[in-house]
């Protein structure tokens, strides 16, 4: 498949300082009420989610009667906190203590990109609207080239993005303490050597399949992303904890028993390893075996402990996928990480399954999609 990886011919550079929250920290609507309520005026999360602020909320506005006073944000903002660049593209790097990552801000074809989990359809049609509303990206997917997994994190790209010495557009410490470096470059040598490399090999969704998704359904031929392959990012755990059932420790017991899980108690908390998913109750810890060869324990988890064991949708409001396991719920069902390898392999994964480190930070580059 030949990818068609291009630059920001019109786009906007932070001169300072993001204005407000990042866009991508918050996953559900309640997060984004709840930080959108305690931001100061004039974000780009409101400008994502301008039906969720609190006037909106107030006056009873929905999304498509907010879309217009959200472009108006959008273009003040632009006045105040950006400038404007053209025929960009934008090395990156972000150090952190969640990893490090090297890697290409562009644009790329969405139709060029493969998916790694599945989506939520409501979510995708909510993002396409405010894409195809706004015309310009306030933040990045981040995809990951398939180039082995024996040379990943060893490719071109990321020697290229080591190798710049000039003195970075933005330069800046995030609230997680991940130093963020953006550097422009423009028409040329380099800039060629640049598409190159991010266009070299085939590109996967690591963070930003709903991103993806939503481009598609907006008829967009470009959407902004980074293009990464380390040296050092992580995949992280998303775990399932499970609200509103009145469901107990000795009722998922019974349950998972009956469908012949291998069910013991631990006394305390452990880190879950491959096929095995630590459960923590409020007045006890589970230990449960998965069955071998039904593939990854994210998708056995929802099929087996969640549908067939115990009745619920992996998709209701009952199930909530979750990164930080000391969340309030009835359970948390703790599961380790997918392996790189099943990643790289193009599995198939249930929606929120990875969760990739370091990710870059929104709003750092926006990018003009009109065509």
């Amino acid at each position: 498949m030949t990818l068609r990886v291009r630059p920001v011919r019109r786009g906007w550079v932070v001169r300072d300082r993001v204005p407000g929250p990042d866009v991508d920290e918050f996953a559900e609507p309640g997060q984004v009420i709840g930080a959108l309520a305690r931001a100061p005026h004039g974000t780009l999360l409101a400008v994502q989610h301008p039906h969720r602020t609190p006037a909106a909320l107030a006056a009873g506005v929905g999304l498509l009667d907010a879309l217009p006073h959200a472009r108006a944000e959008l273009a003040a903002l632009i006045r105040r906190a950006y400038r404007e660049v053209t025929d960009v593209v934008a090395p990156y790097r972000v150090d952190g203590p969640d990893g490090t990552a090297c890697g290409l801000l562009c644009l790329v074809d969405p139709d060029a990109i493969s998916h790694t989990e599945d989506v939520y359809p409501d979510v995708v049609a909510e993002r396409g609207q405010v894409l195809a509303s706004l015309g310009c990206a306030t933040s990045a997917a981040m995809l990951i080239p398939i180039t082995g997994l024996n040379s990943f994190g060893r490719d071109g790209l990321t020697s290229l993005v080591l190798g710049m010495t000039d003195e970075p557009a933005v330069s800046l410490v995030d609230s997680g303490g991940r130093r963020h470096w953006v550097w422009l470059v423009g028409p040329g040598s380099l800039q060629d050597a640049f598409l190159e490399a991010a266009g070299a090999h085939p590109l996967l969704v690591a963070d930003g399949n709903h991103r993806v998704a939503a481009a598609r359904s907006a008829g967009l031929s470009g959407l902004l992303a980074l293009v990464t392959s380390g040296p050092g990012l992580r995949v992280g755990p998303i775990h399932r904890a499970i609200v509103g059932t009145g469901l107990g420790a000795s009722d998922l017991v019974t349950a998972w028993e009956r469908v012949g899980l291998t069910v013991s108690s631990l006394p305390y908390v452990v880190e879950p390893e491959p096929g095995v998913v630590v459960v923590r109750c409020a007045d006890e810890v589970l230990r449960v075996e998965l069955p071998a060869g039904q593939g990854i324990d994210h998708a056995v988890v929802e099929s087996l402990l969640l549908d067939a064991a115990l009745g619920l949708d992996p998709e209701s409001p009952c199930v909530r996928p979750v990164v930080d396991a000391s969340v309030e719920a009835e359970a948390v069902l703790l599961i380790a990480p997918v392996p790189l390898a099943e990643v790289l392999a193009g599995t198939k994964m249930p929606r929120k399954s990875t969760y990739f480190t370091p990710k870059p930070r929104s709003g750092l580059l926006l990018a003009d999609l009109q065509p």
